[in-house]
């Protein structure tokens, strides 16, 4: 079910007034409820996959109470492995499968070796590179002895699946989400209100920057060829729009729904494309995402703790890693790669935690320093997404061949007459401009429609309500799944 349709403007309204409504006394039956409305939500898309996540649930479950009675740490350790290479194992199966076997082939092929091995055509389950890296983060957690195990199968059940997060994020850690769930909710006006702005923004994101980016990025992606190099920085240029609007558009909307329900979840996205450096934009972009490799990958290998060489082998392991994560292509890894790349001077030189305050936090405009430093930052971001784009890495080399070409000097007419009418890419630039200008104004705040009612003027903010509604509604002709589905 996806959150730009009309199931969901069906579904989400009768959730919602069940659970306070109706089961708003009772604690186990609230969430009982969320359970129930979260495999409705996951199985609306193919029901055969729930036997996936009630199966981690499970074994998730079951491991945490043994290892909370068991001093062993030859056992813990096993138990641990357990759930690790159950949750890995489904996940590595579904989604790496082909992959690694496609991979193997070529490699003999290479060496005049044939195998006559045939793919199999497997269905990646929605989302389940999140659930998997959530529920995970349980069974380590309480292997650490950060977290309790629960004894309560409905509210890890609840924590496994909650729907508004379930696939696309934010990636929660137990520590945070799974207690929510052991106390009672209180309908919060405020905070419902604030959560329905979160999604109202959300969707704008999603609906009317990301969909429309989407129209040319996959014009200009799909026939790279045909087009001179000013349009293809276009292209990327949109795609690092498409990427972002989709992907926090989701988290927006996730983020906005779980207030509705009385849960609080992680921020996911901080305005990332106002960083200074790699490393900010970083701890800003998927942050749910980067903070988990960070706190179970990263530090267990050693972080940054050890001599220059160890810095250098975790850090590339950590971004390639996480590159991998995304899918299972090689233009996915050199992503990755390349990300490493950026970031290592920075760490090397011990300048990565150089800029983590607010930027131009007492000014209304940057300083010239500031913007040169966002604009670089965010070129070289749009030089990586089109290793994350493109279909394959000679599409990949092959794009940025021609961007870097004597053609990026000029513009060309004919190619956005082909790409579009003309007058409405150059509607969409200026909507795209005025989100930039919206989202700097409010980057102190925690999403882009956060206000102070009382200092803020009322027929303002209903006027902005109904313009960005009207504008959703305007562009909400074609709905288009979410990016980060296919992860």
């Amino acid at each position: 079910m996806l959150f730009n349709s009309i199931d969901f403007a069906i579904f989400l309204p009768v959730i919602f007034v069940l659970y306070w409504f109706v089961v708003n006394k009772n604690l186990k039956l609230q969430n009982f409820l969320i359970v129930i409305a979260s495999y409705f939500f996951y199985g609306w898309w193919d029901w055969r996959f729930l036997a996936l996540i009630l199966f981690s649930t499970l074994i998730d479950y079951t491991v945490g109470r043994l290892l909370e009675n068991e001093n062993n740490q030859i056992k813990r350790k096993t138990l641990l492995w357990i759930s690790i290479i159950v949750n890995l194992g489904f996940l590595g199966f579904f989604k790496y499968y082909n992959f690694f076997l496609d991979n193997f082939i070529g490699a003999f092929s290479f060496f005049g070796i044939q195998f006559n091995t045939n793919s199999l055509n497997i269905i990646l389950p929605v989302g389940i590179s999140f659930y998997t890296f959530q529920t995970l983060s349980y069974t380590i957690d309480v292997y650490k002895k950060k977290l309790k195990p629960t004894k309560d199968f409905i509210a890890f059940s609840a924590f496994v699946s909650f729907f508004p997060q379930l696939v696309a994020g934010p990636i929660e850690r137990a520590t945070n989400l799974l207690p929510q769930f052991y106390k009672k909710r209180q309908f919060d006006y405020d905070k419902a209100i604030d959560g329905m702005r979160q999604i109202l923004f959300g969707l704008f994101k999603k609906i009317v920057i990301a969909d429309n980016a989407a129209i040319y990025v996959n014009q200009i992606f799909d026939n790279h060829t045909e087009y001179s190099g000013s349009t293809l920085l276009l292209g990327a240029v949109f795609f690092a729009f498409q990427i972002y609007g989709d992907f926090s558009g989701y988290s927006d909307i996730a983020i906005g729904t779980s207030r509705l329900f009385g849960f609080n979840l992680m921020r996911n996205f901080n305005f990332p494309y106002f960083s200074r450096d790699i490393a900010e934009f970083w701890r800003k972009w998927h942050i749910s995402l980067s903070t988990w490799f960070r706190d179970y990958v990263y530090i267990p290998l050693g972080g940054s703790k050890g001599g220059t060489s160890m810095k250098i082998r975790n850090t590339f392991i950590i971004f390639i890693v996480s590159g991998f994560w995304h899918g299972a292509n090689w233009t996915f890894v050199i992503w990755g790669f390349i990300n490493a790349c950026y970031f290592l001077p920075l760490m090397l030189f011990q300048r990565n935690r150089k800029n983590i305050g607010m930027i131009s936090e007492f000014r209304v405009l940057p300083t010239l320093k500031e913007l040169l430093q966002i604009c670089t930052t965010f070129l070289l971001t749009v030089i990586a997404w089109v290793f994350f784009r493109a279909d394959n890495l000679g599409a990949a080399f092959s794009y940025l061949k021609r961007i870097f070409s004597s053609s990026l000097f000029h513009v060309s007419s004919q190619d956005l007459k082909h790409i579009s009418d003309g007058a409405h890419i150059i509607y969409f630039i200026l909507i795209l401009i005025l989100f930039i200008v919206a989202e700097w104004l409010q980057r102190k705040k925690e999403h882009g429609l956060q206000f102070a009612p009382r200092s803020t003027n009322r027929i303002f903010r209903w006027g902005l309500y109904y313009v960005i509604g009207f504008m959703i509604f305007w562009f909400g002709g074609s709905q288009q799944s979410f990016i980060y589905f296919q992860f």
